[in-house]
């Protein structure tokens, strides 16, 4: 009985094989298609609204604060947008964290199957949740959400919101949705 050789060929293009083996590559080319659409004056009026955050609201500046006007932001429809951009990039920063980080250990580790699934499943999950933390700890101290709490319930619902914290839950959002397509490949 002869040994059959494997085959290292590519698999066809836009087969399922090449979809779950180049998903990250697929997914980064869309994104630099996105920012290579901020470089033309035609395109970049389209592709401003899915690299940057939308409905900014320019707060005049009030006798309480009378140095300077506060920049806030909204929330609306084009935000979907900027969510579908971000999602990308969590889809990319997955699979650095996960070619860079965790297949090296185990590499190094010699897990099992099933400890190699758990693993990396574990890994990519406290790499955002320190991420996240660290974050939103950031936010709470620099919007005084922790030496004056009363902010969060006063003025019930808060429609508008600082940068910061707006582009924390864009990015929030983006990496829960991208876990969806991720279950797939």
């Amino acid at each position: 009985m002869a040994i059959r050789k494997k085959s290292n060929k590519n698999p066809p293009l836009l087969s399922h094989e090449f979809l779950l083996q180049n998903h990250a590559d697929i997914v980064s080319w869309l994104a630099m298609l996105f920012l290579l659409g901020l470089m033309f004056e035609v395109t970049a009026k389209g592709a401003i609204i899915f690299v940057a955050l939308q409905y900014n609201v320019t707060r005049p500046a009030t006798e309480e604060q009378a140095t300077e006007s506060a920049s806030l932001y909204h929330y609306g429809i084009k935000d979907l947008a900027t969510v579908l951009f971000y999602m990308l990039v969590a889809i990319i920063i997955h699979a650095i964290i996960q070619e860079y980080v965790l297949d090296k250990i185990n590499r190094r580790m010699h897990f099992s199957k099933t400890k190699h699934s758990k693993f990396n499943e574990s890994g990519q999950l406290s790499a955002f949740y320190l991420f996240a933390c660290v974050w939103g700890t950031f936010i709470l101290i620099s919007e005084n959400y922790i030496s004056d709490p009363t902010i969060l319930w006063r003025a019930y619902p808060h429609n508008l919101m600082t940068f910061q914290t707006k582009f924390f839950y864009i990015s929030q959002l983006a990496y829960w949705l991208h876990a969806f397509p991720e279950l797939y490949f």
